[in-house]
């Protein structure tokens, strides 16, 4: 399937990362980057603990970190990572370790693109 490329500089646009959704919840374009360096050290962070925690089939401490990620997703992802993240974390409050890991190896790679397309983004307002 061909990436979507923006049309002046051939950079590829966003899957997951939607910026016009941010500015619609936050407003303000440096509220924004902001709240995308945070978001990038928060991916950073929790999807290694995260893994880390399915790993050991510790679902309740899974479902902490899947709930923080469903509270960014309405802000700054795309609707179907949302609905995605949503999903997972939902499962997360009543399923077996096993179900919780196999429904969040769908769902990883995902996050892991929000992270780079995140990191993008912040590149080159970090050049200026």
């Amino acid at each position: 399937m061909p990436t979507s490329v923006c049309p002046m500089n051939l950079t590829p646009l966003p899957e997951f990362l939607s910026i016009d959704r941010a500015m619609e919840f936050i407003g303000d374009k440096q509220d924004v980057l902001s709240l995308l360096k945070t978001l990038h050290e928060t991916l950073s962070d929790d999807l290694p603990r995260l893994q880390a925690l399915l790993d050991t089939g510790d679902v309740l401490g899974a479902n902490r970190i899947l709930h923080q990620l469903k509270g960014f997703a309405p802000v700054f992802c795309a609707d179907s990572l949302v609905a995605h993240v949503v999903q997972v974390e939902d499962m997360s409050k009543h399923a077996k370790a096993a179900d919780l890991s196999a429904a969040y190896s769908l769902l990883a790679p995902k996050l892991e693109a929000l992270r780079q397309e995140v990191l993008a983004h912040m590149a080159p307002q970090n050049q200026t």
